[in-house]
Formats: C-alpha cells, structure tokens, sequence
C-alpha cells in the first residue's frame, strides 16, 4: 500500500519541482485547469500581434495574453469551417473521418459526434476532472418530436452534456434557429415566436425560425461572457480542478455590435465586433487573475477557422486591414487563409511568456496535449489524429507533426509535410476565386504545389515542376484515409467512404 501510495504522489511531487522563469521553485499542479477560448471565424490577421503590419483592428486583450504566453504561427483548425473543426478539437479525429465530410450542420442537424466515441471532456472527466461548456456547439442535437418543429418542451439529447460535458448554457448557433438559449438539455423558455424579419439578412441572423419573445441577437455574446466568468468564479472555488471550452459565437455573425463598440474601429461593423469580441475575452483572462487561479491554469485562445468573405472583406483590405494577413484565401478555402488561425497559450511556470513557436500544430492536438499532461494513454480508437504539444508549450523546438491535412467547405483536401503543401483541386476548394469549374476553364492544373517556406501567399504552383512530391504527398494521405488515423496504434474505421478525389464544384 506505502509503494502505492508513493506512485501516486509522483506527480504531485514532480510538479512542485518546476521551476519558474527566474529560476525560483514554483508549484505547477499535476493537474491544472484547463480553458479553452474558440472565437468563431476570427481570421489570424484580426489578431493586432498576428499582423503588426497589416492589421488595423486594436486587440489589445489578445496581445496582452500573446506576451504572457506562447504564440503558434502555424497553426490550423481541421477544417476551413465551424463544425467539422468543432467535431476535431473535441475529438482529436479528422472531420472527414466522421459522416459530414463536406458543409456543416443545418438547422436542427442530428450530433456529428458518435454516441460512444471517447470525447476531449469525457478523458479528462475520467481523470477526475469537473467540465463545463458555455457558447455556441453547432455539433448537433437529437431534437424532441415529430413535427415539422422540434417540441421546445421537452429534453434535447445528443448534445453537450451526453458528449462528455457535466453543464451546458448556450445556443445551437446564434444565426440559425432555435432563437434562444439552451441550459444542459433544455431551452431556456419556449420559443414560440417568428424571429422579426428585420433580424433577417444584412450580416445577421441568416433562417427565418421560431425565437423567443423579444429575442435580442445583440445580448447574447455579453451573456454567454457572463456565464463564462460566473463558472470561472465557482470552479476556482472547489478543489476539483476543471476544463471550460468557451466557445464564442463572435465575430461570426450576426454582426450585433453593442452600443458601446459602434464605430470604435473606424472600420465597419464586423471590425468594431472584432474589437467587443475582444474585450469579451479580456473579460474571461480578468476573472481567472481574479479567482486567483492563474497561476495553475493552462489558457488556450484561438479561433475555428479564417474571417468570412462575405463580412466585407474587399471593403477592409481597401483601407488597410487583411484578415488572413499574408496568407491566400479565407473561410471555406484549402488556402491557408481559411484554416491558419489565431493561437494563443498561458501557462504560468510552463509556458514561457512572450515565447513563440513556429512548428506545426492543429486544434486536433489538445485531445493528445491534454492526455499527455494528465500521463494518461488514449484508447486505440480515440485520438486518432491528435498528437502532444506538450513538449512545444515547454520550449522544445523539435516538429511534433510530420504531416497535416487540412480540408475546405466543399470536401476539398490538402496535405502539408514540412514545407510542402499539396491542394488536391484547382481552385480555393471554398468561395474564393476561382472556383474549380472557372479554374478548370483557365487552363489550371487540377492539383496545386506551394513551398510554403518561400512562398507563404500560395501563389507559385509547383507540381508541374515536382510530380514526384505530388505523387508522394498523394500516396501518404492515400494512406491516412485507408489506415483511419494519421498517429502510431491500431488500423481504424472511418465512418464512412472517404474520396480525396471528390468531383464536383
């Protein structure tokens, strides 16, 4: 029992060794808490520190939190888009793994998330850890009746809290119905009124659909920031150490700027929401620093994938602002403007602050990070796709990934190795120009090779030059597609037929 007890103790021992910056003993909990903050469609150039020379958007919560931590150059979501990225970080697993390999979840969408398969907060609840969500999901729900409209009155299944989550307060997604919030596996009242046709279009809500009374699209980020900072101030206050995952639902639209963020830009509408959403932010850091529980948290900030085109994009970069920063394309593209996003960790003790790294990195890897500070081991069949950062976040410069696939809006692939990166199409793969069809008619190749060592913009194709590197890059996703994972462990399963090759737009 006494050499039991000692095992035990190991981390706990191994923790308070650590030392800090200047070289003084510091405590690190074994197990510290865990925030993840996902800003939706926040472009890596949105980010003031990101893109000092092509940024004019103040986001100085954003930088702040850049200097007290690390910042990841080359980081990406799985996806150029909301829920499939979602479905990634919070599995460890490709999106197009599961059945959506193409789009996101309409209006009422049934869970993308299997029932049964091994989530992010269902590993560290395993590990005794409590765990929260508050904001959007967009991963889908088991909508109650047989109706052409869910029956509000009853539980929703499927959603957060049956996918790992003790508590839930949130919206499904702020521009599609049902207009109102849900707590755990209710709406919070019963919405039973058409969503005001002024609500509709012009960079807000974007279905007509039931809404609660006087439903305010404007309210709903302060109060998701709210519930956010209350669960930081009573999870501090237990012993239990615990994962929030923020997911916001800003600077998606709707665009619903407050009074007081009107016009603060000088660039338009989604810049001044861009400038509230940070603030949102600087709100949930304060309330950490002011639980006292910093020191012992781990803070990671970062977004789903690029900014929007259709947000007005051509009107920002004519006075001066690019979203994408240096980067080609934006939401929806293989082009690294539509998955190359903003990341930000705090890590006091570990991570030092104004650190930055510029290794390859994917949302997917905080399901293999997190086990791996825990010391705990993923099944076979979980974590497919997701590999530690650890060794990253405390300051080791070698590549933890070899490869990354990355994957636009209409199915379209893309593997990068080194600095290599393969596009299998000929166009953006999403709404950018040109599209596949006008690609096609241009004469361009069907497959895209860029250095992106020397030429970061995508704008040198390649692959007439190197079809040895294409026909490798080719073969090796060919390979993770049929082994149903990309790490070392037992072949897998994709939930479905998975075409690289896919035709089509």
């Amino acid at each position: 029992m006494k050499s039991r007890f000692v095992i035990l103790l190991l981390p706990v021992i191994f923790a308070a060794c650590v030392s800090g910056t200047k070289g003084a003993p510091v405590f690190v909990p074994a197990r510290p808490n865990i925030i993840v903050i996902l800003a939706d469609d926040l472009g890596y150039g949105d980010v003031q520190s990101n893109n000092p020379a092509r940024g004019k958007i103040p986001t100085p919560s954003l930088d702040r939190f850049a200097a007290q931590g690390m910042r990841f150059t080359d980081a990406h979501g799985s996806s150029a888009v909301c829920t499939p990225t979602r479905y990634g970080l919070l599995t460890g697993r490709y999106n197009w793994r599961s059945t959506l390999q193409k789009g996101v979840l309409g209006a009422y969408g049934k869970p993308l998330i299997a029932e049964g398969r091994l989530t992010l907060p269902a590993m560290l609840k395993q590990n005794g850890y409590a765990t929260a969500a508050v904001g959007k999901w967009h991963l889908g729900w088991h909508w109650p009746g047989t109706g052409k409209l869910p029956d509000f009155t009853q539980p929703i299944q499927g959603g957060p809290t049956a996918r790992g989550f003790d508590s839930f307060f949130g919206v499904d997604l702020p521009n599609y119905p049902p207009y109102c919030f849900i707590e755990n596996d209710r709406t919070v009242g019963v919405p039973a009124e058409p969503l005001p046709k002024a609500l509709l279009g012009n960079n807000l809500a974007s279905i007509a659909g039931p809404a609660l009374p006087g439903w305010s699209l404007e309210a709903i980020l302060p109060a998701l920031t709210d519930k956010a900072c209350d669960c930081i101030a009573e999870k501090t206050k237990a012993k239990q150490p615990f994962f929030l995952y923020f997911a916001l639902t800003s600077p998606h639209t709707p665009l619903a700027v407050n009074k007081e963020w009107v016009g603060k830009s000088g660039l338009g509408r989604y810049a001044d929401f861009v400038m509230e959403t940070d603030a949102m932010i600087g709100r949930v850091i304060k309330a950490v620093d002011d639980s006292g529980a910093a020191g012992n948290t781990l803070i990671l900030i970062t977004s789903d994938n690029g900014c929007a085109p259709y947000i007005g994009v051509d009107a920002l970069e004519e006075k001066g602002h690019f979203p994408s920063g240096e980067f080609r394309g934006h939401k929806a593209d293989a082009w690294d403007g539509g998955h190359h996003i903003p990341f930000f960790v705090r890590w006091p003790g570990t991570v030092k602050a104004g650190s930055a790294c510029g290794e390859l990195v994917c949302e997917n890897d905080l399901m293999a990070t997190c086990a791996d500070l825990l010391g705990a081991k993923l099944p076979d069949n979980a974590g497919e796709d997701s590999v530690s950062l650890l060794p990253l976040l405390k300051g080791g410069a070698t590549p933890v990934r070899e490869t990354l696939v990355h994957h636009s809006i209409e199915g379209k692939f893309a593997i990068r190795e080194g600095k290599w990166k393969l596009v299998l199409c000929a166009g953006s793969g999403g709404w950018g120009k040109p599209g596949d069809a006008a690609a096609a008619k241009q004469g361009l190749p069907p497959v895209q090779l860029y250095d992106m060592a020397a030429d970061i913009g995508e704008r040198k194709n390649l692959q007439a030059e190197h079809p040895e590197i294409v026909a490798r890059l080719t073969k090796l996703l060919e390979k993770q597609v049929a082994a149903g994972r990309s790490t070392p462990g037992n072949r897998q399963k994709n939930d479905g037929a998975v075409d690289i090759f896919k035709k089509g737009k």
